[in-house]
């Protein structure tokens, strides 16, 4: 794919005949990455073509810093970074990394799954109760159908691709949400309603139903109609199969590190060789077998956590420093890939679908609250850190792209389907990350009644 004078030009687009989609094997959730643009003849970069890692992990590390001290979140100064050195932009990236996003972007998914479960803890999510669950699935479908809704006419798309859209924009961001609710735990600000355990918890099990919901859409886009069927029967299937496999690969890996006894950075290395191979296991068997890999790796994670915590928090230390090298940069290819010219066109139409989708998350979110303990403040609290999207959309945002390029379908729809979603990070992450920071200095008074009584009676 190319970029001539601002339009789109794909020399593998075919028709869209059924016939010619029955022929096409369907993908794995990632898939080769799009033919890379031409390099820019500039003066400027006739010394330095190409920008490579050192560069770009540099450039990303400087914008991150620089955002944080402006009081906006890092990953935006990073995505500009990648727009700004992107095709779109100065096009200066060199292509053997940009060939690399699709693997890139696989294992940044497969670590925030693996933090999410090593993080998950069923004591937790018994505590708080059914909420966490009304929490985790109402909102999202509730902003996923909205946005298949809107999205047709608002965007000109299919009704698949608006739900693939719908799938990409519903999950909310645990790079934005986890820090501060950790944060307010270690303050003891809201825990005796436990309302930063029920943020974390529903926004990770949130994470878990938009992000397999993405790839059974996926799967659908590229199959005939006949198969529609067979894919929602065996999604309970496949979900249950992986969270099995899950289960005892957890077990068999804490067995194995009871008696060899590796150090913590083994573990991890050997736990994100293992999600990677499931996740393959996934492309690869889901034609025979339904089977579902992003579930494994969480359940892998949450096993590890209930049998041994010990061993998972040491793991999950490992994994919030990978997380580091991964998100500069999943962000940085992810603007990269970005189209200005569509991203421009949608951009209004964009910003309404985001806005609708928003407003009906949010008052899904208040709905699940209502019959709670929980204040009023308390509440819109809850529901503005459901806001901020930023780390599943720059994982999954380009996919339906790449999948559309491989298949040999049109990618125009590929192409409006990432400008939304990073249209999403650049307004909702900043946003989302102020207000709720906001309101809980506001809301969430610290939690210190025994420590108040005792100093009283002393």
């Amino acid at each position: 794919m190319a970029l001539h004078g601002g339009e789109v030009s794909d020399t593998r687009l075919t028709t869209d005949n059924p016939e010619s989609r029955r022929a096409v094997k369907k993908p794995s959730s990632f898939t080769a990455a799009p033919a890379l643009a031409e390099p820019s003849t500039h003066p400027i970069f006739s010394l330095m073509h190409w920008l490579g890692l050192a560069e770009l992990l540099i450039l990303a590390l400087l914008a991150d810093g620089l955002f944080r001290k402006l009081g906006v979140p890092g990953l935006i100064g990073m995505l500009l970074v990648g727009v700004v050195l992107g095709a779109s932009g100065l096009n200066a990236l060199d292509p053997k990394l940009l060939a690399m996003s699709g693997d890139m972007r696989q294992m940044a998914l497969i670590v925030i799954l693996l933090r999410v479960g090593f993080g998950l803890n069923l004591q937790t999510l018994r505590s708080v109760g059914k909420r966490v669950l009304l929490l985790a699935w109402v909102p999202a479908a509730c902003e996923g159908l909205t946005v298949t809704i809107v999205a047709q006419p608002l965007l000109g798309l299919s009704l698949l691709e608006a739900g693939l859209l719908g799938s990409v924009i519903a999950a909310v961001s645990p790079a934005v949400v986890v820090p501060l609710m950790l944060r307010l735990i270690e303050e003891k600000r809201g825990t005796q309603k436990a309302i930063p355990q029920m943020v974390m918890a529903a926004a990770s099990l949130d994470d878990i139903a938009v992000i397999v919901a993405n790839g059974i859409l996926l799967g659908l886009l590229v199959e005939t109609s006949s198969s529609f069927t067979g894919n929602i029967v065996g999604l309970p299937i496949g979900l249950a199969l992986g969270a099995a496999v899950g289960v005892f690969l957890g077990w068999l890996l804490l067995k194995g590190f009871e008696r060899f006894q590796p150090n913590a950075n083994r573990q991890v290395l050997l736990i994100l060789g293992m999600a990677l191979l499931l996740l393959r296991l996934q492309g690869q068997i889901n034609g025979l077998v339904p089977f579902t890999g992003l579930v494994s790796a969480i359940a892998i994670g949450v096993t590890i956590l209930e049998l041994s915590e010990n061993t998972a928090h040491a793991i999950a230390r490992k994994l919030a420093s990978i997380w580091v090298f991964a998100e500069l940069l999943l962000f940085v290819l992810v603007g990269a890939q970005l189209n200005l010219d569509v991203a421009l066109k949608s951009g209004l139409a964009g910003f309404a679908v985001l806005a609708i989708g928003l407003v009906v998350r949010a008052a899904a979110t208040w709905t699940c609250l209502s019959g709670s303990t929980l204040t009023a403040g308390e509440k819109c609290f809850v529901t503005a850190a459901y806001i901020p999207k930023a780390t599943v959309q720059a994982a999954i945002g380009a996919v339906p792209l790449m999948t559309m390029q491989a298949a040999g379908l049109s990618t125009q729809p590929g192409e409006v389907i990432l400008a939304v979603a990073v249209l999403s990070i650049i307004t909702t992450a900043p946003l989302g990350a102020w207000l709720s920071s906001w309101l809980a200095s506001k809301v969430l008074k610290p939690d210190v009644p025994e420590l108040q009584n005792a100093e009283t009676t002393c």
